[in-house]
């Protein structure tokens, strides 16, 4: 059973619940007091069930492992969006508005529906700040079924932050660069470590997809599809490696291997960005972390697909074992304690990252018990006061009036002086605004080179390709005439040295309210960007016009995932509305012409935030 003086880690997982408890030394070390986890299947057909199946099995950890008290949990990195951006040099009073600023822009939702919180990286004299924000509904789902357990509430961090810090403390003298690989259930976080520089990104290829990848081939059900995994399930290698086994066996780890490339063609895709837009270097080497790295070969599959030296990730040697614990079932499964170990160090006040997504209930409870000692206090006083205020009420009476008569003599010495503040908070307010305009261009400035790196990712296939991007402005969807028009002009490549390429659209001019006598019309201005044009052409494949669709689904993914670019639903509340395939994709033609070998296809893409463009 866990005391005051024990830290409870659990680590919530889409197919992997675990909890751990830890002590800490007299010498101040982390001690690791009990260990056990919780499988559940991953199965995309039960999602609507899996809220229980958590619920469930955090519920039977917590039995088994007698625990009771405040848990400090981590929720899994596809839940949240995660968002680095590099800071200006400001002073640190400064930060705290700053960030908020950043995280207005980049954040896909108002602040005011998600829980959100940040930590300050520095490398390199540059201050870079990570944004951790998860929807506020969501996370409530979450707690709820935490605490339905009994389990209260200490801190709520994300798992990818976790993993960083007990990679930091179980390899402290690493000076190369380091990419971790976790392998979870759905997606898989990609982890960048390079002495105080970290970067991190989820890639949508986890476990579960190469259970459906199974399942596919062989025609069985998703359970049978995970049974053969685990059970028989290893990764095919180039060589030859397959014409050792039998057939059945190569027939399954071929199909292992191919959804493992997946994941394998993502990773440099990855690098290649943190390389160009955080100034980060490509990894030395490779740490495997996370269920989905145990099926047999999977470290020798990674060592031929990236070319570097791949290990499995041990967090052990930055804590200390407990006499009660099972050391054989620990170096079966460290490479899965990551998050529990950096969550206890958390406890121990020895983590580098601090997260902390706090629940609405949770902070209503904290301000709470911040108050305490004040009311307490509050109280003590009225009962002395009321005891002593008879003594004093007439020596009150009696000095009110000269201490009025000083106050207004101070008063009058200070009206001076309060002109000169009211200039200067003035000029603050100016430089403010100045600093906002700077942030907005620097935003503008990556937003398309994002914009193209998730295109990239999602349009991965050697099947199609892009041959135009044009972004359009004025795109109504649901109109019974769409329009939308080319803020770039179609001749752009003749325009004349000194003039403008960028078409003029307008917006239509809105009257707020009737218009008061006098009042003149509003004015059209220019409209923004809200949607993108995609032009291409998709070769000969067994998908045929149907990989287009496959390649738009990755984005359906992405944006469901948050921190898409892009939205595949307009409006809100109930005239909310998901826009259908014939809107996303106008034209994608059935075959190619006779004597062709491709043939086109048009999208449009609606911006999840209108960009400005003039």
């Amino acid at each position: 059973m866990a005391d005051n003086q024990s830290t409870i880690a659990l680590n919530i997982g889409t197919q992997r619940v675990s909890m751990a408890v830890f002590d800490t030394s007299k010498s101040g070390g982390l001690v690791l007091k009990n260990y056990d986890s919780e499988s559940i299947l991953a199965d995309p057909a039960t999602d609507a069930a899996r809220a229980s199946q958590i619920r469930r099995a955090i519920g039977e950890l917590v039995e088994r492992m007698g625990v009771k008290g405040k848990v400090r949990y981590a929720v899994s990195g596809q839940s949240v969006f995660i968002r680095f951006v590099k800071l200006p040099p400001l002073d640190d009073d400064n930060i705290e508005q700053l960030v908020t600023f950043e995280a207005q822009q980049h954040v896909p939702f108002p602040l005011e529906e998600v829980v959100w919180d940040y930590e300050i990286l520095e490398a390199d004299g540059e201050k870079e700040v990570v944004i951790v924000a998860m929807k506020g509904d969501a996370l409530e789902d979450v707690n709820d079924g935490v605490n339905a357990t009994g389990l209260g509430t200490a801190e709520v961090d994300v798992a990818p932050m976790a993993l960083y810090n007990a990679f930091r403390a179980a390899y402290p003298d690493l000076t190369e660069p380091a990419l971790v690989i976790d392998v979870g259930a759905k997606t898989s976080d990609l982890l960048y470590v390079e002495g105080n520089r970290f970067f991190t990104r989820s890639a949508a290829v986890g476990g579960a997809a190469v259970t459906t990848a199974i399942a596919k081939e062989f025609e069985i059900d998703f359970a049978e599809a995970e049974a053969h995994k685990t059970q028989g399930g290893l990764v095919a290698l180039g060589g030859g490696h397959t014409e050792q086994l039998d057939e059945a066996t190569a027939a399954l780890a071929m199909c292992i291997r191919n959804a493992m490339t997946r994941l394998a063609t993502e990773i440099p895709r990855t690098t290649n960005y943190y390389r160009s837009q955080h100034g980060g270097n490509a990894p030395k080497k490779v740490y495997l972390a996370g269920g989905g790295a145990n099926l047999p070969y999977a470290k020798e599959f990674f060592e031929e697909k990236l070319r570097l030296p791949v290990e499995y990730f041990n967090p052990l040697p930055a804590i200390q074992l407990g006499s009660g614990v099972d050391t054989d079932v620990l170096s079966r499964e460290a490479h899965t304690m990551g998050e529990l170990v950096g969550l206890g160090l958390r406890g121990a006040g020895k983590s580098k990252l601090n997260i902390d997504l706090v629940p609405s209930k949770v902070g209503e409870a904290r301000a709470a018990d911040k108050r305490k000692p004040f009311l307490i206090a509050a109280a003590a006083i009225l009962v002395v006061g009321a005891a002593i205020s008879g003594f004093f009420k007439m020596q009150a009476a009696a000095t009110a009036v000269e201490k009025n008569k000083e106050m207004e003599s101070q008063l009058d010495s200070l009206r001076g002086p309060s002109s000169g503040i009211s200039s200067q908070l003035k000029k603050e307010q100016q430089l403010k605004e100045i600093a906002a305009t700077y942030t907005e261009a620097d935003d503008q400035r990556i937003f398309w080179a994002d914009l193209y790196a998730e295109l990239n990712a999602a349009f991965a296939s050697e099947a199609v390709w892009i041959t135009d991007m044009d972004p359009i402005a004025g795109y109504q969807p649901f109109a019974e005439k769409p329009g939308g028009k080319s803020v770039v002009k179609n001749d752009f490549g003749n325009t004349a040295y000194g003039l403008t390429a960028l078409e003029k659209v307008d917006a239509k001019p809105v009257q707020q309210g009737k218009p008061r006598r006098g009042q003149a019309p509003p004015k059209a201005g220019p409209a923004p960007v809200n949607a993108i044009r995609i032009k291409g052409f998709w070769l000969k494949n067994p998908d045929n016009q149907n990989i287009v669709f496959k390649l738009l689904g990755r984005l359906k993914e992405n944006a469901k995932e948050g921190g898409s670019h892009f939205q595949f639903a307009m409006g809100a509340g109930k005239d909310r509305k998901e826009l259908e395939q014939n809107q996303l994709a106008p034209t994608v033609e059935m075959a190619p012409a006779e004597g062709e070998f491709a043939a086109p296809f048009e999208l449009i893409l609606p911006l999840a935030k209108p960009v400005p463009y003039k």
